[in-house]
C-alpha cells in the first residue's frame, strides 16, 4: 500500500530556521584545518600536544586500554544511572583526599556524568529544580561554555570581577568586592585551578579570605576542575582550594574532568560531587540526581571510567600517571619560558612577564583582536579573538615562530612615530 503523500506547496516545515551563528572555537578549528600552510599553528581549542602536534595520548592509557581489551569477562552492560561505583569512589578521593570528613561522615555524592560538561550541566539542573536561589555569579572572563550551560539549565547569570586587562593579574580587590555584594545565597561558580582562559589563579591565602567570605555571605560554592595536576605537577597541591571548602563543614559542588590530565577528551569523563550538610541528605540528593540524569542521557558509557578507575585504584599504574602528568606540567613551563625568553631577547615591546607568572595550559597574552587577526592573516596562526592562546599547542620548535610572529603584529600595530 502507497503511503498517503503530505501535500505542501514545497516549503520546509523548517523554513524559518535561521542559520546560527558559528562556534568560535570550533569555527577557529575549521578555519585551521582547511589552511593548507605548512607552518600553520592551532593554538585555539584546549588540547595538550606533543611537540609533533599530535593530541597526546598518555603510556599509562595506552597501557590500561590493551589490558582491557584482554579481559575477555568484560561485557558492556549498562551502567547504573550514577555511573560505576568504583569510579565515582576513587573520583571523590582524588578531589577531596584519602582523609576527607566529608567522605567519612558519607556527606558526599558522587556521580560519574559526560565529561566535564554535562557535569556542570547536571549540577545546575539540580540547582533549577532544588534550590531556593537561581542566580549564578561567573568570572569575568570565564570558559566560553560557561553562560551556555549555566543558562540552559534555566539559571540566571551575574559576573564578579576576576582579571584585570590592565595590569594582566587578579583582581582580588574586585572580587572581594563583588562577592561581598552577592545576592545572599548566590551560586558562585570558579575554577579550581589552571583558570580558563586567563591561566592566572588565587594564592592560598587569597583562597582562605575567599573561603570566608562565601561561607559569611551564605553563597554556595561550584568549583570547576578540569585541569588538576597540570598546574602544579602536584594532584594534591591543586584540589587545595576545593578540599578547603570540602573540609569546613558547608556544603558546595564540583564538577571534575579528566579529558586533560589523563588526556580522555573523546572519552568524554567526568563526574558531579556535591557535598552535603549530613549523610541523610546526600542520600536524598543522590536519588535526585538519578531523576536529572535519566531524562538527559540515562546514564553514562563504560570505556572512560574504566580506564580512570584502573589507574586511580592500582598503586602502580598511578604512580605512572603522576609522573606522566608532572612531567606534561614541566613542559607547559619550559614553554611558557622559552616564549618570554623569546619575546625579550627580540626586545619585543611591552612587558612579557605575565606569560611565565601565568599557570596552566591558558596564558591571556594581551594581544588585542586586530593583532590576532595579523597573526592568522599573515602567520596562519589560529587563536581565540580575546588573545587567550592555549600553552599546550606549543612546543620548542613552534616558539621561535610563534615569538616572530607576536613581535611583527606588535610593531605593525605601533603608531609610525613611535617607530621613528
Amino acid at each position: 500500500m502507497e503511503p498517503t503523500r503530505i501535500h505542501s506547496n514545497g516549503d520546509s516545515l523548517f523554513q524559518d530556521i535561521t542559520f546560527a551563528p558559528d562556534i568560535p572555537v570550533y569555527a577557529t578549528t575549521a578555519a585551521y584545518n582547511k589552511d593548507p600552510c605548512p607552518n600553520k599553528l592551532h593554538l585555539g581549542i584546549g588540547v595538550y600536544r606533543t611537540e609533533e602536534g599530535k593530541c597526546h595520548t598518555l603510556n599509562v592509557v595506552k597501557q590500561v586500554e590493551q589490558t582491557l581489551a584482554n579481559d575477555l569477562s568484560a561485557d558492556k552492560e549498562y551502567l547504573p544511572i550514577t555511573g560505576m561505583p568504583e569510579f565515582n569512589k576513587l573520583s571523590a578521593k582524588l578531589m577531596f583526599g584519602s582523609g576527607s570528613p566529608a567522605i567519612k561522615e558519607s556527606r558526599v555524592v558522587t556521580v560519574q556524568c559526560v565529561s566535564g560538561c554535562l557535569s556542570l550541566r547536571v549540577g545546575a539542573e539540580f540547582l533549577a529544580k532544588h534550590y531556593h536561589q537561581h542566580v549564578v555569579y561567573l568570572p569575568e572572563p570565564t570558559y566560553g561554555n560557561h553562560p551556555n550551560l549555566i543558562s540552559a539549565a534555566g539559571l540566571t547569570l551575574k559576573t564578579y570581577r576576576y582579571y584585570d586587562p590592565k595590569t594582566l593579574v587578579l583582581d582580588f580587590q574586585g572580587l572581594l568586592e563583588d562577592l561581598g555584594s552577592a545576592l545572599t545565597g548566590a551560586i558562585v561558580l570558579f575554577h579550581a585551578c589552571g583558570h580558563n582562559p586567563t591561566g592566572v589563579d588565587p594564592t592560598c591565602q587569597q583562597w582562605e579570605q575567599i573561603r570566608q567570605l562565601v561561607r559569611q555571605r551564605g553563597l554556595l560554592p561550584f568549583f570547576d576542575c578540569a585541569y588538576q595536576g597540570l598546574v602544579s605537577g602536584n594532584l594534591d597541591d591543586d584540589a587545595q582550594s576545593i578540599r578547603m571548602f570540602g573540609c569546613d563543614g558547608g556544603e558546595c559542588f564540583v564538577a571534575q574532568s579528566y579529558s586533560k590530565n589523563m588526556g580522555l577528551y573523546g572519552e568524554r569523563i567526568g563526574s558531579l560531587s556535591i557535598v552535603c550538610k549530613t549523610a541523610d541528605v546526600a542520600r536524598r540528593v543522590e536519588s535526585q540526581l538519578k531523576l536529572i540524569i535519566r531524562p538527559l542521557y540515562s546514564n553514562p558509557p563504560i570505556h572512560g571510567a574504566a580506564i580512570v578507575t584502573a589507574i586511580l585504584k592500582d598503586r602502580d599504574l598511578y604512580q605512572k600517571w603522576t609522573n606522566e602528568l608532572k612531567a606534561m606540567r614541566d613542559r607547559l613551563v619550559q614553554v611558557r619560558r622559552q616564549l618570554y625568553d623569546s619575546l625579550c631577547n627580540k626586545g619585543t615591546p611591552g612587558d612579557w612577564s605575565h606569560i611565565i607568572k601565568q599557570v596552566g595550559m591558558y596564558s591571556f597574552t594581551g594581544l588585542n583582536k586586530d593583532q590576532v587577526d595579523f597573526l592568522t592573516r599573515e602567520y596562519h596562526i589560529y587563536m581565540s579573538s580575546d588573545g587567550r592562546i592555549n600553552i599546550g599547542g606549543l612546543s620548542s620548535k613552534t616558539v621561535p615562530y610563534f615569538a616572530d610572529a607576536i613581535h611583527d603584529a606588535v610593531i605593525s600595530s605601533l603608531p609610525s612615530s613611535t617607530l621613528a
